[in-house]
């Protein structure tokens, strides 16, 4: 069957992938330092495994576990932050042959077993999973300052433009489904699902708010100056001792550089300005006299369009800012192709029906909006995936250059505290 032929290929590749991000460092690497944004490394790819494990095979299919001490070693709900360092982990050799083991049970499964839609739902859910965690290993790389990872079979990035994309979406209001559609094949709990909204007309950024712009706020020594920051932002800032973005450092001549993995690099000044968190992306736009979009106008902005008239919007809703085909190379900068993000004019092939460019890839966008239910929200089996989350999370939309295509749509929400500066993240603004 072609659907299971294809989800067969998604699980070869995440975990090739996975093992590749990882391939090149050492044992201690593996483990690394203990520090409250990232884990250790063979510890998570051991989680990564283990619950594709626990979903695709002693979920849905009933199972025996692979592992009899899986669950006390790599159950992340159960097991706190700050003992994974300490946990009797099994040695690098092991735990790749755990990995090889539960992946070959999943496509023998897919290969020998009928498959209902079940099935396809959770070995789909550890692929997406495995997927975040791969993206998730780029955090902890670029945190540590480690090299970055040898990512082979790439296909080559498809971009054009080279400097600045300047200027605002005029969007029309009117009413809007927020959300995923039940036509969708796999959402997440927290898309689910399409609810009428009522937007009002507003206008957005074309792109992402660039390095360029960023340093300008910087220079205006936007960190000291406390009118531009809310009252938890400013104690973030005081507290984090914050100047600049985390990974930037002037040099004596006065030139700013950008640490990207283990290099040192000049400050580029059209690419997306990035790990920035949300309180600082809500001082620039105080500074500049904008603010952060809605989540409801981010996926306005990437997913409808104007009726004729101009005035309202269309009955209309994509998948994707450029329509309903999946991200090719030509639509965004996805799936580790770049090893970085490219200038905010590139991909116009990618662009919405309103002329907003790169919605999707290139950097996760912060919005104004808290991370929550929509109405009739309803749980789905991953429990810990969205609810423990909801009131203390900013939405982020769109994607970054880590991400996988198969991931994404304009419905898909991240989420992250607001003062997580490690995210390929950026933000683009709306003006009041």
């Amino acid at each position: 069957m072609k659907r299971d032929a294809a989800l067969a290929a998604w699980v070869r590749d995440a975990r090739r992938r996975t093992l590749e991000v990882v391939a090149d460092l050492s044992d201690e690497q593996l483990l690394g330092p203990q520090l409250r944004i990232v884990n250790p490394l063979l510890w998570e790819i051991g989680h990564v495994a283990w619950f594709q494990e626990k979903w695709a095979l002693r979920h849905a299919a009933g199972a025996t576990p692979i592992r009899a001490d899986g669950d006390s070693l790599y159950d992340s709900a159960a097991i706190p932050h700050d003992t994974r360092w300490s946990l009797p982990l099994p040695s690098r050799a092991d735990t790749l042959a755990y990995m090889m083991a539960v992946r070959d049970r999943v496509l023998e499964r897919i290969e020998r077993a009928k498959l209902t839609e079940n099935d396809r739902y959770f070995i789909a859910l550890g692929v997406f999973h495995e997927d975040m965690h791969t993206e998730a290993f780029t955090y902890t790389r670029q945190t540590h300052g480690w090299t970055a990872p040898f990512i082979s079979g790439l296909e080559a990035v498809i971009s054009s433009g080279a400097g600045p994309l300047r200027g605002d979406a005029q969007v029309p209001g009117g009413r809007f489904l927020l959300g995923a559609g039940r036509e969708e094949p796999f959402v997440f709990d927290n898309e689910k699902w399409a609810h009428a909204v009522e937007v009002p007309p507003f206008a957005i950024a074309r792109a992402a708010v660039t390095q360029a712009e960023f340093a300008e706020f910087v220079e205006g020594r936007g960190y000291s100056r406390r009118e531009f920051w809310s009252e938890p932002g400013w104690n973030w800032c005081e507290s984090a001792h914050a100047e600049y973005p985390v990974y930037w450092k002037r040099e004596a001549a006065g030139r700013w550089l950008r640490r990207n993995f283990d290099q040192w690099t000049p400050l580029e000044p059209h690419r997306p300005v990035l790990h920035v968190n949300w309180w600082e992306a809500e001082a620039y736009c105080n500074w500049a006299g904008r603010r952060l979009p809605t989540e409801a106008e981010w996926e306005v902005a990437a997913s409808a369009e104007p009726a004729h008239s101009g005035k309202e919007l269309a009955d209309v809703k994509h998948r994707f800012p450029w329509g309903g085909e999946a991200p090719g190379v030509e639509h965004a900068n996805l799936g580790l192709r770049a090893m970085g993000a490219v200038n905010v004019s590139a991909f116009p092939a990618g662009d919405s029906a309103f002329g907003c460019r790169q919605m999707i890839g290139n950097v996760w966008e912060w919005t104004a909006t808290d991370f929550g239910p929509y109405p009739g929200f309803e749980i789905d089996p991953y429990r810990e995936y969205s609810q423990p989350w909801f009131g203390t999370h900013k939405v982020l939309r769109g994607g970054a250059w880590p991400t996988q295509p198969r991931l994404l749509r304009n419905t898909w929400r991240n989420f992250y505290p607001p003062d997580r500066r490690d995210v390929w993240a950026g933000f683009r603004t709306c003006r009041p």
